[in-house]
Formats: C-alpha cells, structure tokens, sequence
C-alpha cells in the first residue's frame, strides 16, 4: 500500500518518475578543460542561472550529467565524468542548494555531444549538463 508515512526514500528513487527537462538549461552546460573536472570561473555564472531557479522553485531538483570526450579508457572517462558531475554538484551546494536536490550520473564518453574525432567535438563533449526534475 502507499499509504506508508514516515518514511522517505533517498537519493535517485526519491525522484524515480519525475519529468526530467534537457531543454531548459541547455544554454548553461558546463564545459571542462582536458582532463579536468575543475569548474571554470567562465563557467560559474551558467551554474549561478541553475541554482537561482532551484532557489526559486523549491521543489524542483536537479540531474547533473557528466561527460568526456573520448581520449583515455572507458573506466578512466567513466570516473572522470563522475568528478566532473560531482564538481558541479559542489559548486551549486556552494551556492546554496540542498545536496539531496542534486542528482548526478556520468556517461564518460558514451554519450558524445558532437561525434567526430577533432579537437573542437571533444571541447563540446567535456561537458556537465542539468536535467531539470519536477515532481510529476
């Protein structure tokens, strides 16, 4: 029955089935240096954009996804992509937001932005994007 109270699930079954939107904050995917899951100064006003909105929309969450390009090995990419969700989770945390509102998967380089093997595609892949979760 779902009419259990006192108890919450955690972390990504708490938003299990809720509408993730891509579009929204298409325009403020981070973008990452060669090998590194550092936020860029350049790039902290596109996280600025997302924290505003989860603060003004308090029971919104947040997916963040982290890629790379497809230089180094599967596992290394992997993990890489990881640091680099977690880094721009940290960064809206920094911002105020409530870490269980922020979500984060890596795809390292399965899911590239631009699929061709030169240097401008792999800048464009170097990348965290925001889903927007909203409760259904």
């Amino acid at each position: 029955s779902g009419t259990d109270t006192g108890w919450a699930p955690t972390g990504a079954d708490q938003y299990a089935g809720w509408p993730e939107n891509r579009d929204i904050f298409k325009a403020q995917t981070v973008y990452f240096d060669f090998d590194s899951s550092i936020v860029k100064s350049s790039e902290r006003s596109k996280v600025d954009v997302v924290a505003a909105h989860l603060r003004a929309n308090p029971s919104h969450a947040l997916k963040v996804e982290g890629h790379c390009d497809e230089r180094g090995t599967e596992e290394y990419n992997r993990a890489l992509g990881e640091r680099r969700a977690l880094a721009v989770r940290e960064t809206l945390i920094a911002d105020g937001i409530a870490a269980e509102r922020i979500l984060t998967i890596s795809y390292g380089e399965d899911r590239p932005a631009d699929p061709r093997s030169n240097e401008e595609a792999w800048r464009k892949n170097r990348r965290g994007e925001f889903l927007l979760l909203t409760p259904p």
